[in-house]
């Protein structure tokens, strides 16, 4: 493994998402749950894209799959389910996760950019929230295209660099997210399409707009829940398509 990958894999080691919305103790039920109530709470627009149901039968693999929340629901969804990422705190707190909801997956610490598996092997590939911080985003993907059958669908999500959430980051002086991540990469829909270029009925789609966040407090919270929420959410949605935070990639693979 090269040097930036190292220290990519230090980087998620040490972090797990929105470990701050749940109190109870790390790898319980409970924290499970907490932070799965607040991940589709915070992307509300989550399931109903991608339909984690739809998937039962098919074999789904996820990059980067974190501490197994999506996949958590492709499995409830009947999928086959396996998982993998850089960080063995994540797998580990993966495991643990399917066993607690009583749920089978195959989870391993891998490199989502020279993946394990053999050509044509998985229905879909899985790609939340991981493409915009990997060493090498075209690697990826050309992996994830790779192991997909013929027929099969990727499904990638990163960030727009035309997003609102960026705009809003660079207006107030406010550091989005892990942006001191090793690699954070921001990109526009045309970006994105050229990276799916190998696949066929290529489709971007916007999404993630503001809701009512509980990360903020104070005069932050009155401003950004009640204000900025409020007066965004008034604007018909197809005028502010574009600024979504998060660009949603499809690709189906065709052999032919």
């Amino acid at each position: 493994m090269d040097e930036k990958l190292e220290q990519i894999k230090e980087y998620w080691n040490q972090r797990i998402h929105d470990m701050e919305m749940t109190e109870h103790a790390l790898g319980t039920l409970g924290f499970f749950n907490d932070l799965e109530a607040y991940r589709y709470e915070k992307l509300n627009y989550l399931p109903g894209v991608v339909n984690f149901e739809s998937f039962s039968g098919k074999k789904v693999l996820e990059i980067g799959c974190g501490i197994g929340t999506d996949l958590v629901r492709f499995a409830r969804g009947g999928a086959i389910v396996t998982g993998v990422d850089l960080s063995e705190t994540a797998v580990d707190l993966a495991v643990k996760n399917f066993r607690l909801h009583n749920l089978e997956a195959d989870l391993r610490v891998g490199n989502g950019e020279s993946l394990e598996f053999p050509d044509n092997t998985f229905d879909a590939v899985y790609a939340h929230g991981v493409l915009q911080y990997t060493a090498d985003i075209t690697r990826m993907i050309h992996e994830s295209f790779r192991v997909l059958k013929s027929g099969g669908v990727f499904i990638g999500m990163l960030y727009n660099r035309k997003g609102w959430l960026n705009a809003m980051s660079s207006l107030f002086k406010v550091d989005l997210e892990h942006d001191d991540a090793p690699v954070f990469n921001l990109y526009t829909q045309q970006e994105f399409k050229k990276f799916l270029g190998l696949f066929h009925e290529v489709s971007i789609v916007p999404e993630r707009f503001p809701v009512k966040s509980r990360l903020q407090k104070g005069w932050k919270a009155f401003f950004f829940n009640t204000v900025f929420v409020g007066f965004f959410n008034l604007i018909p949605r197809a005028w502010v398509r574009q600024w979504g935070w998060h660009l949603m990639g499809f690709g189906v693979k065709n052999d032919a």
